[in-house]
């Protein structure tokens, strides 16, 4: 299975919640989207912004587990405003 079905809830056992509730950082949107692996909960997420017009967006995915959902999310929110600290628009870059 690839990454991005893994990603967007494909296959075997494993799930994608439903995204917790967007929040706004620095001018980027960060979705959490916990996916459920066997009894854990993975990081995961997306964060968007609008550029020149066209809505950009980057997906992350980190190995880290949670006992929760919600443990899950708000580690995502935690991650996704590293990662928008460390690399801001860099994430759009073709």
């Amino acid at each position: 299975m690839g990454f991005f079905s893994k990603l967007f809830g494909g296959g075997g056992g494993d799930s994608t919640a439903p995204s917790a509730e967007s929040v706004e950082y620095n001018g980027f949107q960060i979705q959490p989207a916990p996916q459920q692996k066997g009894s854990q909960w993975l990081t995961a997420g997306v964060i968007r912004k609008e550029i020149d017009g066209e809505m950009k967006e980057h997906s992350f995915l980190r190995a880290d587990t949670h006992p929760s959902q919600d443990a899950a999310a708000d580690f995502a929110l935690v991650k996704g405003r590293q990662i928008i600290d460390e690399q801001g628009e860099r994430l759009f870059r073709d």
